[in-house]
């Protein structure tokens, strides 16, 4: 069995590393810390001019058709790019579901619109409960209006300042079984009662907000998928966040250590360079495992989702709590190998530090994870 990577799939991941390395060097990525949206529009739209959009989306949506796999890779490329934009909110959480649940109209319109720039999406998943089961939805849509009533808040919705529509999930009904009696909405941001206040988290490029829904009515033609039955899809989109989350905190370790190993080359203390002392090539050796393990957990788990392989769900959870455990050790061994320096605001290694620092909890973070594996190795899932 041949484990690496295509030609085509190395030729993707080198056109993304070539096109960031370029058009998106730190100076950038601060000079987006202000921008409100967070991100650029004229790079969005080349970005989609190069397919990357709609990388995983169907052709007749005008996506390429690709898998988890290559949007492992551009994801890989984007943390260790620290790359600020609506990326992973449009492509991965709101793509996925729509491509999963969603009617043909609904494709044309969104994903259509996705990948050829013109539409901005995201997905908001959190409530007050910060959980990231079925217990935690408690949004609640009604009937009327010829439509639905939605009543709720949303937290930590990315890039929903930005975002011309947001997928949420609402309980339209009660039910003793948490999971039942959910379905998915697509709410415009600009509609009637709908209000995007900003957070401030620790990661400047990742934005976030608040969404809070007072009597929005939405048409019966914004429910995506089954009445009640949604909770399937958000689950598998959660799965897939999970892997894609993973990748960019790969990313992230692996440009952190490749920081730290190019620094102790040339940083000396005592005439010779820090690199030559056993307790640098300890951390570093560290490094270097946690991040090939990583790329093997994250790697595996990619390629499971699109083999709908038995494992799938266990890969998702086994890569994002090993991930997460190893991106923080890495980046945070990184600032030790660099001293003080590596502290400060003007020195580009924090920018990694707290991507990685951000995805560590978002869509379940390692304890969960790790419970997750075990239920799905005991059978409880």
């Amino acid at each position: 069995m041949d484990f690496d990577f295509t030609s085509d799939q190395v030729m993707l991941r080198n056109s993304v590393r070539e096109y960031l390395s370029e058009k998106a060097p730190t100076t950038f990525v601060r000079k987006m810390f202000d921008e409100p949206t967070g991100f650029s529009k004229p790079m969005w739209k080349e970005m989609a001019g190069l397919g990357w959009l709609g990388l995983t989306f169907p052709e007749e949506n005008d996506g390429l058709g690709l898998g988890m796999l290559e949007l492992a890779a551009v994801l890989e490329e984007m943390g260790r790019a620290v790359f600020p934009g609506p990326y992973f909110a449009s492509v991965l959480l709101a793509g996925e579901a729509l491509k999963r649940a969603g009617d043909k109209a609904q494709k044309d319109k969104y994903l259509g619109g996705i990948a050829s720039g013109q539409v901005v999406a995201s997905m908001g998943l959190l409530e007050e409960a910060l959980n990231w089961g079925p217990e935690g939805v408690q949004l609640r849509a009604e009937p009327g209006g010829g439509g639905f009533v939605l009543n709720g808040v949303k937290r930590f919705v990315p890039f929903a300042q930005a975002a011309d529509v947001v997928l949420v999930p609402a309980r339209t009904a009660a039910n003793d079984d948490p999971g039942k009696g959910i379905s998915l909405f697509l709410v415009d941001t600009k509609a009637k009662g709908v209000g995007v206040s900003p957070m401030t988290n620790i990661d400047l490029t990742s934005k976030q907000s608040e969404l809070r829904l007072n009597n929005v009515m939405v048409p019966e033609e914004a429910v995506v998928g089954d009445i009640d039955g949604a909770w399937p899809v958000v689950q598998d989109v959660l799965q897939r966040a999970a892997v894609g989350a993973s990748a960019e905190m790969l990313g992230c370790a692996r440009k952190s250590m490749e920081m730290s190993v190019e620094y102790a080359k040339v940083r000396e203390a005592f005439g010779q360079p820090i690199g030559t002392f056993q307790a640098i090539k300890h951390k570093t050796a560290d490094m270097l495992v946690d991040v090939e393990q990583s790329h093997s957990a994250v790697y595996y788990a990619a390629w499971a989702q699109d083999a709908n392989a038995p494992d799938a769900a266990l890969a998702a959870s086994v890569a994002k709590a090993f991930v997460g455990d190893a991106a923080r050790k890495v980046c945070g061994e990184a600032i030790q190998v660099h001293g003080g320096i590596g502290f400060t605001w003007e020195f580009d290694l924090h920018l990694w530090f707290k991507r990685a620092k951000y995805y560590e909890p978002m869509f379940g973070d390692v304890e969960y994870h790790r419970e997750q594996a075990l239920r799905h190795l005991t059978g409880q899932v």
